[in-house]
């Protein structure tokens, strides 16, 4: 039944290129229809799922001579990820609802995008994981070409490039470990239990885990990420923070550290002071949260500062995966949903309620408009989502990065001490926004004629994604249930080995 999320997405997106140029009623109410379907699949599968088991959704021969089967399969972190991708999707078309230009054709790329996303976190075979991790750059690329904004040909092509450079790292990973495997199997479960040499993991797996980590938006590799947020459209910026850099941190756990669990072990000696990839890995996702935070306080622009965030709360999520212990990759995969809620919902206010009725998103001009009492809607939802954003307890962004920072302590203690400092800033940096853009007091009357009502579908949107970061918050074992015992399968046993605490 999983299956039929990728399905209805694609078939979902054949159906709104054969509608009438002029339908643009049709074409949002078909796309809400197909995000919707594909949720309620997804929302079932979730809430059905016994925990530790691995839900076999379709297998059949594709290239019998190669060893490659058409394998899908879920466990709790890919259902985890499939309900993530189903709440984002339908929100980024109810705050996508006021889209006129050419309508069918963007919802018919923003769909081939979700069921991309669908077909990654489903694949099984390896083969077919790349396959779709290829094609969601195809509409994400589009949808910010088309119908971006701010240098939106450089955004949607820089995006793309360090795509494709990630992509190719994994592909030479996942081709030298299918030959040295054997050549007759690109199955994950398979790949998995070979023994590859240790020489090999610790080749294999840098490459494969940098490959992923670029959509991820591992520090150095991280420029892409503003840029291409700024540019996008509001539902391509939802998706873009929401679940496509998901992708990245999802492959960086399901295949290369699953593949090549000795890749993470010490070398025998120290270079500059490091001596595993995990002590690399570690530190850039250290400077990743400390950077990304920073430069978010200094940004004029109000999206930018929503982009560098972006980029340093990704950096919790690589952080509690080189922790090794089940803590701290259990608060990674919550970090993955909470933060794909989180950022949807910020890029939602910054960009659809407060951009396109002011035209503008420079802080200092937003704050003589007094927002917060011409759209008092937005100016809450902000408060709200940065509150849960920073960290605040009731959200599910506390409850995710305690459990990275509980697992930090134990791999990492004095990196764990500097994770301390991203997180100050990141209260300053969300104040500071609030204060500039909703809250700011100017001497002189504002003079600005009045700005348009938030419409009901970015009201709905926002109470489902503001909804859901709470019912984490307050039940976090609502996804732990269904994570813990993925994690500790057959599948992480070599990860286990290496450390497990």
């Amino acid at each position: 039944m999983l299956a039929w999320t990728i399905y209805i997405s694609f078939l979902g997106a054949l159906a709104l290129l054969l509608l009438p140029k002029a339908s643009t009623t049709a074409a949002r109410v078909l796309a809400l229809l197909a995000a919707v379907a594909g949720f309620g699949i997804a929302l079932n599968a979730f809430l059905t799922h016994r925990t530790g088991e691995l839900i076999t959704v379709a297998r059949h021969p594709w290239i019998p001579a190669l060893g490659i089967e058409y394998h899908l399969a879920a466990d709790g972190i890919s259902l985890c990820l499939i309900l993530l991708t189903g709440i984002v999707a339908i929100t980024g078309i109810l705050f996508s609802w006021n889209i006129e230009r050419r309508t069918k054709e963007f919802f018919a790329f923003y769909l081939l995008l979700i069921g991309s996303v669908y077909g990654v976190f489903l694949s099984y075979d390896l083969f077919l994981l790349f396959v779709f991790y290829e094609i969601v750059i195809i509409p994400k690329y589009f949808l910010i070409a088309i119908w971006g904004s701010t240098r939106r040909e450089y955004g949607a092509m820089k995006l793309a490039l360090y795509s494709f450079i990630g992509s190719a790292m994994v592909l030479i990973g996942l081709i030298a470990a299918y030959v040295v495997a054997g050549a007759k199997s690109m199955s994950l479960d398979a790949l998995a239990g070979y023994p590859f040499p240790l020489h090999f993991q610790m080749f294999a797996f840098p490459l494969v885990f940098v490959g992923f980590a670029i959509l991820a938006g591992l520090w150095p590799f991280h420029t892409w990420a503003p840029t291409g947020h700024v540019a996008a459209p509001t539902a391509a910026s939802m998706l873009l923070a929401g679940v496509v850099m998901k992708l990245g941190a999802y492959g960086c756990l399901r295949v290369a550290m699953t593949l090549f669990p000795l890749g993470l072990s010490p070398w025998g000696f120290h270079v500059l002071g490091f001596g595993s990839w995990r002590d690399v890995f570690a530190l850039l996702a250290i400077i990743g949260i400390v950077y990304g935070a920073m430069v978010a306080l200094v940004q004029k622009d109000f999206k930018f500062v929503i982009g560098y965030s972006s980029v340093s709360h990704m950096g919790f999520i690589l952080l509690g995966l080189m922790t090794l212990n089940q803590i701290g990759i259990s608060g990674a995969v919550v970090q993955m949903f909470s933060h794909g809620i989180l950022a949807g919902l910020l890029f939602a206010v910054v960009g659809r309620m407060v951009y396109d009725r002011t035209h503008t998103r420079e802080l200092a001009a937003l704050g003589p408009m007094n927002l917060n009492k011409a759209i008092p809607f937005a100016a809450v939802t902000f408060v709200l989502a940065g509150m849960a954003s920073m960290g605040l307890p009731g959200f599910s962004g506390f409850v995710a990065e305690l459990m990275i920072l509980i697992g930090a302590w134990h791999a990492f203690p004095i990196l764990a001490i500097c994770t301390g400092l991203g997180i100050v800033v990141g209260v300053v940096y969300v104040w500071r926004a609030m204060q500039k853009a909703f809250f700011a007091e100017h001497a002189v009357a504002s003079s600005h004629s009045p700005l348009p009502p938030i419409s009901i579908p970015e009201r709905l949107g926002a109470v489902i994604l503001l909804a859901t970061s709470i019912a984490i918050g307050l039940y976090p074992q609502m996804l732990l249930k269904i994570i813990t015992p993925a994690l500790n399968s057959p599948l992480f046993e070599g990860i286990r080995k290496g450390g497990w605490n």
